[in-house]
């Protein structure tokens, strides 16, 4: 890919960022998402599914660049003119923000409902696909983030316009796992032979879910599911893998695989998804928890990654530990969430 130069700083024709000029497109199905010619090619992101290898590749080298960009302090105006609409059906400060961020830092505008349970005319009785054929009226690209699993796609199904998938319920968070790839291999060098420990809410926990699929994709990558019997990983995860000839193991203790694993993906117990079973919220807050000790269990040169917020599941005091990447995970978000920007709307 050569390097983004115009406007001191971006390229409008580069590779990765260039994409047919045509008018918007008509209502399509949910086959239409998945980009069988590339990454150019991607009309919406609902699930971590539709990239392959080459994809993510080109992907993260959008990503660097855009760092590049950024750590440059350079003015971008490849999307000068582009408005996107942040619509979040439930809590988010990470998502929210990076997205915001990145949509400004590349010369767009934003208009956003954050609350939109109580703030959009959902409350009135409006259906998803009623409120999406709105929207898209008065934006170019949608960034949903709402209570239901699978809702991403059915926004996707009713969208003309590119809709990004920011959390569907405890379904998935695929542009969480995009920028979770992209600090592996930044913090380690490399995404294939890894062994990754999965931590926490696993049931319920969509960006445990979203790594999961996107890992299957490299080779020799072993997962350990550990978590409270309460929240262990869904069935279809664990066919998935299988089909894949990916290899996972279900664990009861943590310490028994900390000085293993390459990566520890710890996550919280989501509170939020135990409404009417506050006992077993009880049986798994505060079960498998990252601290001092078992800092001392792990490899010089593996990493604590946490999509956050935690609430206790990681101390404090593992925060000095230059293997805690949690901060630049959240950092890396601006990064991918840029290039996925670009991608989708330049030369729309």
């Amino acid at each position: 890919m050569q390097r983004v130069a115009a406007c001191k700083g971006c390229n409008p024709s580069a590779r990765g960022f260039s994409r047919p000029t045509h008018r918007r497109p008509s209502r399509r199905s949910g086959a239409g998402l998945v980009a069988a010619g590339g990454l150019s090619s991607l009309a919406s992101v609902v699930e971590s599914q539709q990239f392959d290898r080459p994809m993510l590749e080109e992907l993260f080298e959008v990503a660097r660049e855009m760092e590049r960009i950024t750590e440059d302090g350079s003015e971008c105006k490849i999307l000068a003119g582009k408005v996107m609409g942040t619509l979040f059906y439930e809590p988010s400060t990470r998502t929210r923000l990076s997205f915001e961020t990145a949509m400004c830092r590349l010369g767009g505008k934003v208009v956003s409902t954050e609350n939109a349970r109580e703030f959009s005319s959902v409350a009135k009785g409006e259906t998803l696909e009623d409120t999406i054929r709105t929207l898209e009226q008065y934006v170019d690209v949608v960034v949903l983030r709402h209570f239901q699993a699978g809702s991403a796609r059915i926004a996707a199904d009713a969208a003309s316009v590119p809709l990004i998938s920011a959390g569907d319920g405890p379904g998935q968070h695929p542009t969480q796992a995009l920028l979770d790839i992209y600090t592996i291999q930044k913090e380690i060098g490399r995404v294939d032979d890894t062994k990754v420990a999965l931590v926490g809410d696993l049931a319920n926990g969509r960006t445990a879910r979203s790594l999961a699929y996107i890992l299957s994709k490299f080779r020799n990558v072993k997962l350990y599911f550990v978590a409270p019997d309460v929240a262990r990983i869904n069935e279809d995860i664990k066919e998935h893998l299988t089909e894949c000839g990916c290899e996972w193991e279900e664990v009861d203790n943590l310490q028994s695989v900390a000085s293993e694993v390459d990566v520890l993906y710890q996550t919280r117990i989501q509170k939020e998804r135990y409404g009417d079973r506050p006992e077993d919220y009880e049986k798994a807050q505060g079960k498998f928890i990252v601290d001092e000790d078992l800092m001392r269990l792990m490899k010089q040169d593996a990493v604590v990654m946490h999509p956050l917020p935690r609430v206790g599941e990681i101390t404090p005091q593992v925060d000095a530990d230059p293997r805690a990447a949690y901060f630049r995970q959240a950092k890396n978000g601006l990064y991918i969430r840029m290039a996925l920007l670009a991608t989708l709307l330049k030369g729309k």
